[in-house]
């Protein structure tokens, strides 16, 4: 009990730390190059990848053994996109809005997992499948006579995030978890490496302090989120990341001075009310499915 309360903890500390880590992202994009934002930040959170696999078991070169060695590049490169993407959305959308839209990822996630995954899907997550479709476009709907362009950044940036935890499950399938971290990490930074430069922008002294605070969040954020995945399973904190949805829009409105529509919170309730339904009801199917064979193996061996 202890270690699953101590899971929570780190699962709450981590999604914190990530929520501020957006906040002072959009500040910083809103003056420089989401690249340029994303190659600093990058650069600390590889070293801190590298640092990680040397001290496990085997070290660099046993962490680095991939069986799935370009879906593992795949997934690097997928992440990377993702949070220029999000930091891009942050500038130009606004943090509540853009985590609105992210609230869909779950959703996503189960839709694109029947045709890549072979996973079936029942006529319950069906359901929330299209009821949180339904409240992406209550979020998505225009307020005035016209419709934001911008918006359609946030849904590529949710479809983007979806492809890579798909990805993560793929890899998952022959790889350690350490592995695919190691790789997350290492392949976003020397992708940004590659890139960054082309967009370099001289920052202010005072920016740089925001910089190198985004840069200790990082580091900080994915450490959390490492221990509490120690103590806890993945259906376990992923309801919590919606707790990232309430961050954004309480920053947004106090600090950003972003403002809230019907439509956008009607929309958020949906997606959120689908989304952990959906999570629920792949931890039950998965269960199940362990459950049988477990049965099925000990009456093979019977």
């Amino acid at each position: 009990m202890k270690s699953k309360t101590h899971g929570y903890i780190f699962a709450l500390l981590a999604l914190t730390i990530f929520s501020l880590q957006d906040a002072i992202s959009k500040h910083l994009a809103s003056a420089y190059p989401p690249i340029f934002v994303t190659m600093i930040r990058y650069w600390a959170f590889g070293l801190f990848t590298i640092i990680l696999a040397s001290k496990m078991r085997g070290g660099l070169k046993a962490t680095a053994r991939t069986k799935r060695p370009v879906l593992q590049v795949a997934r690097g490169l997928l992440l990377a996109v993702q949070v220029v993407l999000a930091i891009t959305c942050f500038a130009v959308i606004g943090l509540a809005r853009s985590q609105a839209i992210f609230s869909a990822t779950p959703i996503l996630i189960a839709l694109l997992a029947m045709p890549i995954l072979g996973e079936r899907v029942g006529w319950r997550r069906w359901a929330a499948i299209g009821a949180g479709l339904f409240g992406v476009l209550l979020i998505l709907k225009p307020e005035g006579d016209f419709f934001d362009v911008k918006l359609l950044l946030a849904v590529a940036s949710c479809f983007n995030f979806a492809f890579y935890v798909i990805a993560t499950r793929l890899v998952s399938r022959d790889d350690s978890s350490t592995t695919s971290f190691f790789y997350t990490g290492v392949v976003g930074a020397v992708a940004m490496t590659l890139i960054g430069p082309f967009y370099w922008s001289w920052m202010s002294s005072g920016d740089w302090g925001w910089m190198a605070l985004v840069c200790m969040t990082s580091i900080s954020s994915h450490y959390f989120l490492i221990r509490a995945y120690d103590s806890l399973d993945a259906a376990a904190v992923q309801p919590l990341t919606y707790l990232s949805l309430v961050y954004a829009s309480i920053i947004g409105v106090t600090i950003y001075g972003e403002t809230l529509s019907l439509n956008t919170i009607v929309g958020s309730a949906i997606v959120v009310a689908a989304g952990i339904f959906t999570i629920w009801r792949e931890h039950v199917v998965g269960r199940r499915a362990a459950k049988a064979r477990i049965a099925l193996d000990l009456r093979d061996a019977g």
